[in-house]
């Protein structure tokens, strides 16, 4: 009997050594008072080892990480929770919809070096908890509604690798932060202003877009300021006696007044005369004289697509042609009824709206009113034969869902496109701008709205106008007040741009295809990767070109979609923006299907864009209305010499 009770004893010892009692305790009190989803379900007869997102060491005495993303968590981190969990090593908290500002008692987690808290609705200042975390390595407070000034405390924080804040409120200068070991970094779209520390100025330009006022580094170089130089004191002219001007006898004062006034006269007589000249002039320019290009600025504002801030004129007024240049502007195809001509253009008020591969993008409103977008190319290596006959042909291609080229210009020193204005920006600013309150996010059926338009036009591509774009991303989207009317831009222009080599460097990366890397040329494949790509990023939220997902540096998005997708935990997935929605997980789950079919490794293995059209329309099933003019689409081959697939059915993923 005695025996037994021993066996008993040394029975309940050994289970109390192999369970984290306190850090289940803890555990079990944030659980309660934090709603969650149904899919979190702890159970008390279990140990807390086992439960769904919790990691223990090697001995199950204490819990290492918490791991809940996209778990439906909802309100504030309550204190006197987490904060008990001393061995926490890895807290991921990421695409939930937790709000306020972590508790200051997270502090007590000393040897925490991962902290995943994007994708949520905090907000208030950087959590003051955090700087005393200085075991930290990775840190991402993306895409939330932090506000106030990023503290110099960071840079307590010295085994720091990845630090990641884009998308909130911070505002203020950025601090100098100056951690040895950090190699991913990002703070775009904020409020921030002022120059770029020389300690980030190694960072590259798409970590710091979408800051209005700030300036330096790898952006434009702020303005400089000379302060006004003192004047200097002037001796007083001496008399051949070396005696002071102040003994000038009375004549000589008078003879100085005197010439003076003749020559204020005269100043007064030539400045008459540039008036009349000038109105002359202008009264001649009424009559159909020449006209002059003039230095306007207009209105500076937040860019359409990567933040960049100017005005500066000068810039579209340097694409003059030279004294013996006769060229002008060249409109193509319907010319969308424009009749202005090129100095009305260059004499327009100018807003960039971008920089991109392929040049930069100018706001330009005319004199009468109209406004258009000129795209200031650069690096263009063909001939001036070779450019038009490439313009002149993208020209005559007309789709609803594709931007026409309007008008081109080509001198030696200047290239210009004209295209239509479209208010409404781009699917990049849209989907990836502030998520902050006054923000209306896309809602299901406007993304895939956009997604079929996208694809009905770069079928129309590949299939009757049998052209490669060559550059799909979120920034050359364009959208309409209606959905279904989004447009493609920047097709076709990879062959003005010489070699195919120029392909591979303008391809955006993180949507490249992995083939274009080794062939350095663009496909219809590659372009269904792409759009593939393209798809992922309204399903997730996430920019493919991110420096970081899933904290993971050097993962891109398809290949973290398939990482979930292969660990059921399908959910994880989608933007937590789209989780407010019911009765749509049927339809994304399908369109994340048809994406991971268009991402295959093997070209041979995507579906053609008229398939995918074709797929995605059945998914709507109606419900979001029908193309127009698209029915004499084509399954496209990769190569436009080659004959179309013969209705080969697509190879789709299987229900993750």
């Amino acid at each position: 009997m005695a025996f037994r009770r021993f066996l008993l004893l040394l029975f309940f010892f050994i289970s109390a050594a192999g369970e984290p009692t306190s850090d289940r305790a803890a555990l079990l009190a944030f659980l309660s008072q934090t709603p969650h989803s149904p899919r979190i379900q702890w159970k008390a007869s279990a140990s807390a080892c086992d439960w769904v997102g919790v990691s223990c060491d090697a001995n199950r005495t204490a819990v290492v990480a918490l791991r809940l993303p996209a778990a439906g968590l909802i309100g504030p981190i309550p204190p006197g929770t987490l904060g008990r969990l001393s061995s926490l090593r890895i807290l991921s908290l990421r695409s939930n919809r937790l709000s306020g500002s972590p508790p200051q008692d997270l502090s007590n987690l000393t040897v925490l070096h991962s902290l995943y808290l994007q994708n949520n609705l905090f907000s208030g200042a950087f959590p003051p908890a955090i700087p005393k975390l200085t075991r930290l390595t990775r840190l991402d407070l993306s895409a939330n509604n932090f506000s106030s000034e990023i503290p110099f405390a960071v840079n307590n924080l010295t085994r720091l690798t990845g630090l990641f804040l884009q998308q909130n409120r911070f505002s203020g200068s950025l601090p100098s932060v100056g951690i040895p070991g950090l190699t991913s970094f990002n703070v775009s779209y904020n409020d921030l202003n002022g120059s770029i520390p020389a300690t980030l100025a190694k960072f590259p330009a798409s970590d710091f877009v979408g800051n209005l006022q700030l300036c330096g580094g790898p952006l434009a170089p702020c303005a400089p300021f000379f302060p006004s130089p003192s004047p200097s004191p002037i001796p007083p002219p001496e008399s051949p006696t070396g005696k002071s001007s102040k003994n000038l006898s009375t004549k000589a004062i008078i003879g100085i007044a005197v010439a003076g006034g003749v020559v204020l006269l005269l100043l007064l007589l030539l400045l008459l005369f540039c008036c009349l000249s000038a109105r002359r002039k202008q009264s001649q320019r009424a009559k159909g004289g020449t006209k002059p290009v003039e230095a306007a600025a207009g209105p500076i504002g937040r860019s359409a697509d990567v933040g960049t801030t100017s005005s500066s004129k000068e810039d579209i007024a340097a694409a003059t042609a030279s004294q013996g240049d006769k060229n002008r502007l060249v409109f193509v195809g319907s010319g969308g009824g424009y009749s202005f001509d090129l100095e009305d253009l260059l004499r327009a008020s100018a807003e960039v709206l971008g920089k991109g591969s392929v040049g930069t993008s100018y706001k330009a409103v005319l004199e009468e009113g109209t406004t258009v977008v000129v795209k200031r190319l650069k690096d263009v290596a063909v001939s001036k034969r070779d450019f038009e006959l490439n313009i002149e042909a993208l020209g005559k291609i007309e789709h609803g869902n594709l931007l026409a080229i309007r008008a081109y210009y080509y001198s030696k020193d200047e290239k210009l496109l004209v295209f239509d204005y479209l208010a409404a920006g781009s699917l990049s600013s849209n989907l990836h701008g502030s998520r902050g309150s006054g923000r209306t996010p896309l809602d299901w059926d406007n993304r895939m709205r956009i997604a079929l338009a996208a694809g009905r036009g770069l079928a129309h591509l590949h299939g009757p106008a049998r052209v490669v774009h060559g550059n799909i991303k979120a920034s050359n989207v364009l959208l309409r007040p209606d959905p279904d009317a989004a447009a493609l831009s920047d097709y076709g222009l990879a062959p003005i741009f010489g070699p195919s080599g120029s392909t591979v460097s303008r391809a955006a990366v993180g949507y490249r295809a992995p083939e274009v890397v080794e062939t350095r040329r663009a496909t219809f494949k590659s372009d269904v990767y792409s759009f593939g790509v393209l798809l992922l990023e309204l399903l997730t939220g996430k920019a493919p070109n991110q420096a970081s997902i899933a904290g993971e540096e050097g993962v891109d998005l398809p290949r973290w979609v398939q990482s979930v997708v292969r660990e059921e935990w399908t959910a994880e997935v989608f933007d937590v923006e789209l989780m407010r929605y019911a009765n749509i997980e049927e339809e994304m789950v399908q369109l994340l299907q048809i994406a991971m079919a268009c991402v295959a490794l093997v070209p041979d293995s995507r579906p053609d864009m008229a398939e995918v059209v074709r797929m995605m329309e059945d998914i709507a099933g109606g419900r979001l209305g029908t193309s127009e003019g698209d029915d004499g689409l084509r399954a496209s081959s990769d190569e436009p010499s080659k004959p179309a697939s013969g209705g080969r059915s697509p190879r789709v993923a299987s229900t993750p």
